[in-house]
This record gives C-alpha cells, sequence and structure tokens, in this order.
C-alpha cells in the first residue's frame, strides 16, 4: 500500500500542472469562438484549483496498476470509477455540466465508451506487439 501511494503522489505531481493548461486552452478556443467573453475572477480560481486536483488524481490513479496482487481487469475497473467520479464532480461542481439525469446520463455513456475505446487499443496494440515478439523468438 505505501509503495502505491508513494507512486500515486509521484505520478499526480508530476502531471498536476496539466489540469490549469488544458483550462487555459479551453478558454482560449472559448474566447476566440465568442463563447466566453469574461470570467469571474472567483469562478477561475476554482476552476484553476479543481482542474489542478483533477489532473492530480486522473495522473495517480494509474499507479493502481503497480499494485502486483490485482488483476489487471480489477485495476482497470478501478481506474475507471476513480476517473469518472473525480470528472463528474469537477465537472458537476464548476457548473461545466448541468445537474440533469439527462446530461450525466449521456456524459456517463461518453466516458465508458471512450475509456472501453481506449482500452481496446491498448489492448491490441500490447497483444500486437506481445505476437510480433513471439514470432521473432519461434
Amino acid at each position: 500500500m505505501k509503495k502505491f501511494i508513494i507512486e500515486f503522489l509521484k505520478r499526480g505531481a508530476l502531471f498536476a500542472g496539466l489540469g490549469p493548461v488544458i483550462l487555459a486552452v479551453i478558454y482560449i478556443f472559448l474566447s476566440a469562438n465568442g463563447v466566453v467573453e469574461t470570467i469571474a475572477v472567483s469562478k477561475l480560481i476554482t476552476e484553476i484549483l479543481t482542474s489542478t486536483l483533477m489532473a492530480f488524481i486522473a495522473a495517480g490513479i494509474s499507479a493502481v496498476y503497480k499494485v502486483e496482487k490485482l488483476q489487471i481487469g480489477i485495476a482497470s475497473l478501478i481506474q475507471g470509477s476513480v476517473l469518472f467520479l473525480d470528472y463528474i464532480i469537477v465537472y458537476l461542481l464548476n457548473g461545466w455540466i448541468p445537474f440533469k439525469w439527462n446530461v450525466i446520463l449521456v456524459f456517463t455513456v461518453i466516458f465508458v465508451a471512450g475509456f472501453l475505446l481506449i482500452w481496446a487499443i491498448i489492448y491490441l496494440s500490447i497483444r500486437h506487439r506481445i505476437k510480433k515478439m513471439n514470432e521473432k523468438l519461434g
């Protein structure tokens, strides 16, 4: 458990700064398209802090794969659950999506589809590399 916590903190600290950078890029595009002209300082501070925390948790939870006793399916389920809760809480808190059940359902479907797609790509990529390695050995 200590190894997981240390790895979580290292990964989180390493990538936490990406949250505010992504937030800034999003506001650049929103501003360029006339969607957002001004933003209250208190709202901006909240969004910077929550996006930093969101990025910290999102990066840190990948340390779950370092826990040797967990099967990859369980580790993926833990990662997906933590990411979903991380994102949905921050999105709702910041008002990036409204607290309406139909919107949350759409968000959930998109999140699950995206998560599964990313894992399918990773799985197929690893499987392909293993097949090539086995062909070279055999």
